[in-house]
């Protein structure tokens, strides 16, 4: 057969490579398996009308596609087998024919032949197929590659650049710093500051959420300015004594994107000081606030408390809930984390906040219920009551969900055991299989003790033999 010409062979590849940002080498790797489909597809077109189509799936596995890049064309090669009498002239070729080129030539020999049909052959659904194959073949291959590139980043935060906007979205360049042309990211309208004036070329520190794949899209990196993430790094970059480890960020909660446009964003930030001659507020605001600054100018204006965390939950609720001045926290169940603030009346807006938002993030920071009380109102017999309900109601609530969890668990055994006394009464074929291994297995160990025992004895004897000989001759 003679190579198939594809003019413009080497510029077809390096406009690919340059276009898809893949090495050479994968592009060409890729056309030759889509040429290949396309030869599958050739051979079955053959059929089409006339009997049903013959081939199984791995009917073609010992096909290949060799490119010619110098000459600029490609070869369809077959990997075939020398027996002496043919049964598939895909997969074998007769010793007296082979012989007839080779002569040392043996049975069991691979030979490998051109079988690379004439253009003219290879149809139009062939060159189609080619097509769609090469192009999925492509996407797979950037998929592959963006994902380990940006998967295992051991920074999650990168630099990136509007391009333009799809629907609610932003599309975004971004690198990942390892020397890599960039790539296309998506900043979904959820993953958005308010604050933020997204124009073209604008940049932006964003944080990366996944690398997933969109159907008929390819590959998509999602990244985030309303991530939690991207406060830590911002402050791990500021701040010197995070970085050397004597300041530490214990929780981060932060509401980006309030549910209403009358209140702004906001994050409250907990350190700790591993020395204790550290202030780590102070630390994190730094000398007129400029170390804070920083963090807050580059999230467009959010508004960011930090404080100062504490093992005591009672004085960590206390601090969560600044700039609010506390008069007194009341751990009114201790093990639902249910706590009661007492604030004096004037602060009981500022404790709460514009819309809860203060006492919203305060809670989710500590991890606790937290019920803003007046403390000139405050009755505590009244509440312990209520509060006395609400724990019968949790608790019963618990009890019910542990009775549901230990039937589920009785029910999965029942079922498990009534699985396998089914499979002992009716075995599936591969608990035969399974079955029929084990045994061999087992036989082929007792051969083997048997043969060593056997070889054991042996042994004795001649060495018996050995002594009674020597015995003999003194």
């Amino acid at each position: 057969m003679a190579l198939v010409l594809l003019p413009g062979l080497n510029n077809l590849i390096e406009d690919i490579s340059e276009e898809k940002k893949l090495p050479t080498q994968v592009v060409e790797a890729a056309l030759r398996e889509a040429l290949l489909k396309g030869y599958e597809r050739y051979r079955r077109t053959l059929y089409i009308g006339i009997s049903e189509d013959p081939f199984e799936e791995e009917y073609f596995s010992n096909f290949d596609v060799g490119l010619e890049l110098d000459e600029e064309g490609y070869r369809v090669l077959a990997s075939k087998i020398i027996v002496e009498e043919v049964e598939s002239e895909d997969h074998q070729i007769a010793l007296n024919e082979v012989m007839q080129v080779a002569e040392d030539a043996q049975i069991g020999d691979t030979v490998v032949l051109d079988v690379t049909p004439e253009k003219e052959d290879f149809g139009r659904m062939a060159a189609a197929t080619t097509k769609q194959v090469l192009a999925q073949k492509l996407r797979d291959q950037q998929r592959r590659m963006i994902q380990e590139e940006f998967a295992d980043l051991e920074d999650p935060v990168l630099t990136a650049r509007v391009i333009r906007f799809e629907r609610q979205s932003i599309i975004m360049a971004v690198s990942s710093g390892l020397g890599r042309p960039e790539v296309e990211a998506e900043l979904p309208r959820r993953d958005q500051l308010p604050n933020d004036n997204y124009r073209a070329n604008a940049t932006f520190k964003v944080f990366l959420k996944e690398v997933s794949e969109i159907p008929r899209r390819g590959p998509q990196l999602f990244v985030s300015r309303s991530n939690a993430g991207l406060v830590v790094y911002l402050f791990e970059n500021e701040v010197p004594e995070i970085q050397e480890g004597s300041v530490k960020i214990v929780a981060v909660a932060r509401e980006a994107n309030p549910p209403s446009r009358s209140v702004g964003p906001r994050t409250k930030v907990a350190v700790d000081s591993i020395e204790r001659e550290v202030d780590p507020v102070g630390a994190c605001i730094g000398a007129r606030g400029s170390r804070i600054q920083q963090v807050v100018n580059e999230l467009r204006g959010e508004k960011i408390d930090v404080i100062r965390w504490s093992q005591d939950p009672s004085q960590y609720i206390c601090n969560s809930l600044s700039p609010a001045r506390v008069e007194m926290v009341r751990l009114v169940d201790a093990e639902g984390q249910h706590a009661h603030v007492l604030v004096p009346p004037d602060q009981l807006s500022l404790a709460i906040g514009r819309e809860g938002q203060n006492v919203r993030l305060a809670a989710r920071l500590t991890g606790w219920k937290i019920d803003i009380k007046n403390s000139q109102e405050y009755d505590q017999a009244a509440e312990d009551e209520l509060v006395a309900e609400l724990i019968e109601q949790r608790e019963e609530e618990e009890a019910l969900q542990r009775e549901a969890e230990q039937r589920l668990a009785a029910e999965q055994a029942a079922r498990a055991e009534e699985d396998a006394r089914l499979r002992e009464l009716y075995p599936l074929p591969e608990d035969e299989e399974e079955n029929e291994t084990d045994f061999l297995s087992e036989e082929s160990e007792s051969i083997k003790q048997e043969e060593k025992d056997l070889s054991s004895n042996e042994s004795d004897s001649t060495i018996e033999e050995d002594s009674i000989q020597e015995d003999g001759t003194r």
